[in-house]
């Protein structure tokens, strides 16, 4: 078979060659094709002609019908599951070695009658320009801790330019996990982008129902550092996809690491998280130089942190508690029958009262739970 480099050969030997017969030789080809192709003047490639019939019969030809229907009741369905219903339906007329021939011709289906399909354009990422979170769960790497599940979910910030991140471990989405998130991320950083983008959290997103896009309070934190808040469309993680990447491949480094640990129990909290920060340390290292570009092109930090706690009013039970989002907590009995403030943080509470932290206690998970202490209680008994 003549190559095209072998034409290309010969049209240039025909100028310096004395003859075709020449030219024909120094090519690798005889007389009569050289004369062929310095008449048609094209390269072998150009002078291929698609083939537009059949060599062998068509498998599915007879019941391609029935496979064209199952296509069109549901785009979701797969070849493979196409090829189980044929063999049913026609029993012992189908072999295993047919299924990657359906295949191929499900694929080519799909491509000229199949639904649009959703268009997607690479994002162009501008230094200093937007960062973005979220919140992932971890409840699938196994962690222990004494033995016991820790059960937890990372907030998880990047700026997708560099790939810079910062995480914070936290048990909820709720806005306190989100103001410290963020505001862990940017003091460590020491630079604010000019935007943030987030998921549809509920924590910073408003409902349907409300006039504003996002909540008050994301607002005003978001302010208070001069930044921009954007979202992406709901159900659409794509859009938000280098955060999104950026789970994934967090989450597969600390369960290698995990497997070379050879445990993946801790024996306190502290150790655990001294575990993840020296990953997250040696992950971001190699990205110093674009970090640098990033910061110089971000503005400043505020003069302060935000407060990334939440106040509450609420009034001591007779049974010495407060109710706080669902949960029981005791009190000292002095404070029975008063307003008192709690501020809620992510791990814990405080209660305030006249100006005053009187009582400090760690959070509990989800609601209807009870945090009581024998001290609060015995006190009540003896008054």
């Amino acid at each position: 078979m003549v190559t095209d480099q072998q034409v290309r050969k010969l049209m240039k030997l025909i100028t310096l060659e004395s003859s075709l017969d020449a030219a024909a030789a120094k090519s690798g080809m005889s007389t009569v094709t050289a004369r062929k192709y310095r008449h048609s003047r094209k390269l072998p490639s150009q002078c291929h002609v698609e083939r537009t019939y059949r060599t062998r019969r068509d498998p599915f030809g007879e019941v391609w019908t029935e496979v064209e229907e199952l296509l069109k009741r549901d785009a979701s369905i797969e070849a493979k599951t196409i090829f189980d219903y044929l063999c049913r339906q026609h029993e012992g007329r189908f072999g295993e070695s047919q299924v990657r021939t359906l295949q191929r011709r499900v694929k080519v289906w799909r491509a000229r009658h199949g639904e649009p399909r959703e268009v997607m354009f690479a994002q162009i990422h501008i230094p200093g320009r937007q960062a973005q979170s979220d919140f992932t769960f971890m409840n699938e790497l196994g962690v222990t801790i004494t033995g016991q599940p820790f059960d937890h979910l990372l907030y998880h910030f990047c700026l997708p330019y560099s790939n810079w991140e910062a995480v914070t471990i936290c048990f909820s989405e709720s806005f306190e996990s989100l103001s410290a998130g963020v505001q862990n991320a940017l003091w460590e950083m020491g630079a604010v982008p000019t935007e943030h983008r987030t998921d549809s959290l509920s924590a910073a997103v408003s409902n349907l129902s409300e006039t504003e896009e996002f909540t008050a309070r994301y607002r005003g934190l978001l302010a208070h550092y001069a930044l921009t808040a954007t979202h992406n469309t709901p159900g659409r993680g794509h859009e938000n996809g280098s955060i999104e990447q950026s789970h994934h491949r967090f989450k597969r480094a600390v369960a290698q690491e995990l497997l070379l640990r050879g445990s993946r129990d801790f024996a306190s909290r502290a150790e655990y998280d001294s575990f993840w920060q020296r990953l997250l340390k040696r992950r971001t290292a190699a990205r110093h130089t674009r970090l640098a570009e990033e910061l110089s092109r971000m503005h400043a930090l505020p003069a302060r942190r935000l407060e990334d706690y939440t106040r509450t009013s609420v009034r001591v039970s007779r049974n010495s508690t407060v109710l706080v989002r669902g949960n029981f907590y005791s009190v000292p009995s002095q404070l029975i029958g008063e307003q008192a403030e709690v501020r809620i943080y992510v791990e814990h509470l405080e209660v305030w009262y006249g100006g005053r932290e009187v009582q400090q206690m760690p959070r509990l998970r989800g609601s209807g739970r009870h945090r009581i202490s024998y001290r609060h209680v015995i006190s009540v008994a003896g008054a």
